[in-house]
């Protein structure tokens, strides 16, 4: 049997051509400090305000995040991300990985009734909320000549703060 390079060469450059592995890249930083719902990272030089973040335990090869955070306080080399879950569940040497989404929630007629996290996650065992649009967390507020006047006073039955402070409903 005679193997010819120009064969060779050329099954190579085939099979390399219909490679097609796909390559993502991930801005990794690792926690440095957790306390008082708060996690200092070091390395997510890529963070936005308001992004979220997802925290892996260190070493593992878990698919879904262990907590998740809002990215608030970014400094030249770490970035301060309030915890949505539990303190607990992430340790100093955790992993943390930037997900390039603002936070939103959903919005509309499928929430009614519902009881939801910070994240707009159903908590209340009535199954997954099929909602079709989402806002983000933080968004400006409409301008005050635009929204609805607010007339009807809202009673929180102690005498003392109804009396000394009005409350508005709406």
């Amino acid at each position: 049997m005679v193997v010819r390079a120009e064969e060779i060469a050329s099954i190579l450059k085939e099979r390399i051509e219909r490679f097609g592995a796909p390559v993502t890249a991930v801005n990794v930083g690792t926690v440095i400090e957790v306390h008082d719902g708060i996690a200092r990272v070091h390395g997510l030089a890529n963070a936005m305000a308001s992004e979220l973040i997802e925290f892996y335990p260190a070493g593992s090869a878990q698919a879904e995040p262990a907590v998740v955070g809002l990215a608030l306080n970014l400094e030249e080399e770490t970035v301060g991300v309030v915890l949505l879950g539990r303190e607990d569940a992430i340790k100093e040497g955790d992993e943390a990985r930037t997900t390039g989404r603002i936070v939103q929630v959903p919005v509309g007629e499928e929430l009614i009734g519902r009881v939801v996290n910070a994240l707009g996650e159903p908590i209340d065992g009535k199954g997954p909320i099929r909602a079709t649009r989402f806002r983000p967390v933080e968004r400006i507020a409409p301008n005050v000549v635009m929204r609805e006047e607010v007339n009807t006073p809202l009673m929180t039955g102690i005498k003392a703060i109804d009396s000394m402070i009005p409350i508005g409903r709406g």
